[in-house]
């Protein structure tokens, strides 16, 4: 495995000192090390990838150097735009090192989500002529590598792409975060916010152990998966998939399950809900300040005014619950209040105990969640 501090001095003695992107479980040790040990204003942690690419191109305007990008692979879909028809060497040609995690790699098992990402990456990265090569836990000539990807970027006024196998970085601890202040764990909000609804409400639940921690409780009661749309891939998007689903069903409530750097992958979807206004959207953003699937690394969920923002957008009413008493106070008005409605509810980061993961497939998933949708009446197209 290569160690992360020898890593990060190598990036920084070939002049790399900027770094942006979203975090990535593949790259989790490295991201907490640059976390760690990269000052604040040289390191950003983004909304989506596509903003990192933009944010790293005006680093370069502004300075000249060659900054770093990280992301796992599916989020090379966010980035295609601005690599293409801004830092492209036929258009701005900026250059730039693309540090990217490879989930799904052929031979390697990963989740249903990952397969064809992983599959098709080298082609993709190829068809919009990034260069790229790939190290693993036995890369120890990674510096060597490392180098000439820099200098591919530096002469050819480009982006080039270091792509990471699974299991290549070494452990990391992270320094000691400051002391939680919310009581609350994401699975205590679940379980209560699950128990409370009825069997004819609708749930899209977001990427990550969310899902994967309603798919634990459904189990554990017993009480079926057919209600619930769990988006396994496609981060950012579960409320508007969860906004498609309430403007054909208008007469079943339909719960939009979030996270907080969810939301802020795609904000511009709060603006399209509220403008669509169905008044049988109910959207929970669960609030951890963090990327908790991904190594816990911090969004600025915990720095914004989210209820405000949905306010803003034309959500009917918004609220906040700090803790299980909160929650359990906004329950009646969450159910009962014409939509579009949005609760946040701050919850601490991390699991007791690790959700399993979903055991039938996406399309099973799928095609239960479409059969429920049919069984209660009309299908409204």
């Amino acid at each position: 495995m290569i160690p992360n501090e020898p890593f990060l001095k190598t990036l920084q003695d070939l002049g790399i000192d900027f770094f942006a992107g979203v975090p990535d479980s593949l790259l989790k040790h490295i991201c907490a090390c640059i976390y760690d040990n990269v000052d604040a204003g040289r390191q950003v942690i983004t909304a989506n990838e596509g903003g990192a690419v933009a944010l790293a191109a005006g680093y370069h305007l502004a300075t000249g150097k060659i900054p770093l990008v990280y992301m796992q692979n599916s989020g090379l879909g966010n980035s295609i735009n601005p690599l293409l028809s801004l830092a492209d060497p036929e258009v701005y040609s900026i250059p730039m090192l693309l540090l990217v995690g490879w989930r799904g790699e052929p031979g390697v098992p990963d989740e249903p989500q990952h397969v064809k990402q992983g599959r098709v990456q080298g082609s993709l990265l190829d068809a919009m002529e990034i260069p790229y090569e790939t190290i693993g836990p036995d890369s120890d000539n990674y510096a060597e590598i490392v180098r000439s990807l820099i200098e591919k970027a530096d002469s050819e006024k480009r982006p080039a792409a270091l792509v990471v196998r699974r299991g290549t970085f070494e452990p990391y601890v992270r320094n000691q975060d400051k002391q939680e202040s919310h009581t609350l764990t994401r699975r205590e909000a679940l379980d209560v916010l699950v128990q409370s609804l009825d069997d004819q409400d609708i749930v899209v639940s977001t990427t990550g152990m969310q899902s994967r921690e309603i798919f634990d409780i459904r189990a554990e009661t017993q009480t079926g998966h057919h209600r619930d749309f769990l988006t396994v891939g496609s981060m950012g998007h579960c409320s508007q998939i969860a906004l498609g689903i309430a403007l054909k069903n208008r007469f079943r409530n339909v719960y939009c399950f979030d996270g907080d750097g969810s939301v802020l992958m795609h904000m511009g979807s709060l603006a399209i809900i509220g403008n669509n206004a169905p008044r049988n959207f109910r959207h929970v953003v669960i609030n951890n300040g963090a990327h908790d699937s991904v190594g816990g690394q911090p969004t600025v969920g915990f720095s914004i005014d989210i209820p405000a923002i949905a306010t803003a957008c034309g959500y009917r009413e918004c609220r906040r619950a700090d803790d299980r008493a909160g929650l359990i106070e906004n329950l009646d008005w969450l159910k009962s209040t014409a939509g579009p409605v949005l609760l946040e509810v701050r919850v601490h980061k991390g699991v007791q105990k690790e959700p399993g993961r979903p055991t039938r497939k996406p399309v099973e998933n799928k095609t239960d969640f479409m059969n429920n949708l049919k069984s209660a009446g009309k299908l409204n197209v």
